[in-house]
């Protein structure tokens, strides 16, 4: 008998020492690729779009580096693109989360700048989005010493119950550049600097409202919702449904198990 809980006691500490160290790999993992200042230029043919009538330029820029006017104008294109799927009572709160995270020292950008359009011209193909668009492009023109920036990305490495993953905070294109396959080339890119830097998924967040997003996300790019995510676990406990919904796109197996099938997730869910 002895032997017996001698023999479980020693299985039970070698298969601690086994999750210990496995985390440490995973933790490891993840700061080595946040230890990146500029992951994207690892690819340098992806730093260029040049199609269907656009001519794009993609430059890596830290949360905590950014510049004031480039602050400014992603507070102001988020307000843009979002104010309207947060909707009037949610907005006020999250634009001042998203203020916060903008700068974090995780925060890892992609800048897109359009390149080789005069300032003239630029108005004129904005014409349709309004005059307080064409004030924002105006004040972000040649900053930095660049071209005029028409979109941008906000993404982190981050571990997602045990799953190191590139978590996509904010994707964010000026209406000029929607509807050209840039939006799904990006997130192609993100998926590759996300296995490029051995992450094991993609995540993202979606607001119910924004049903154009969740609809290119699901059926374009095949995400699907997160086991983490609230309606899969929250709804049921509380009573109460949330208006965002958690995809994710994962690469193998275990992380499949748990990110999509949520298995092995434990109390938290």
């Amino acid at each position: 008998m002895d032997r017996k809980k001698h023999s479980v006691s020693k299985d039970k500490k070698l298969k601690k020492k086994e999750e210990l160290a496995k985390k440490k790999a995973i933790d490891e993992t993840v700061r080595t690729a946040a230890a990146k200042a500029a992951p994207i230029e690892e690819f340098p043919s992806f730093l260029k779009y040049e199609r269907n009538g656009l001519n794009l330029q993609l430059e890596a820029d830290l949360g905590e580096k950014l510049s004031p006017p480039l602050k400014q104008y992603i507070q102001d294109l988020l307000k843009l693109n979002m104010e309207g799927p947060f909707g009037p009572d949610e907005w006020p709160a999250e634009e001042k989360k998203k203020r916060r995270d903008m700068v974090s020292p995780d925060a890892r950008y992609i800048i897109v700048r359009e390149k080789n359009l005069s300032q003239d011209s630029k108005f004129s193909s904005d014409s349709n989005l309004g005059l307080s668009d064409h004030h924002r492009c105006a004040g972000l023109w040649g900053a930095n010493g660049g071209d005029p920036v028409v979109a941008f990305v906000h993404y982190r490495f981050v571990v997602e119950h045990d799953v190191p993953a590139l978590y996509v905070f904010e994707i964010q294109l000026e209406q000029s550049i929607q509807g050209k396959g840039f939006g799904k080339f990006l997130m192609q890119f993100l998926e590759l600097i996300a296995r490029k830097n051995n992450m094991k998924a993609v995540l993202l967040t979606v607001q119910k409202r924004n049903t154009r997003a969740m609809a290119f996300y699901t059926q374009k790019l095949r995400f699907v919702v997160a086991s983490i995510s609230p309606s899969r676990w929250q709804d049921t406990l509380t009573g109460a449904e949330m208006t965002y919904e958690i995809l994710c796109k994962t690469f193998d197996v275990e992380a499949k198990s748990i990110l999509e099938e949520g298995t092995h997730l434990g109390a938290e869910t």
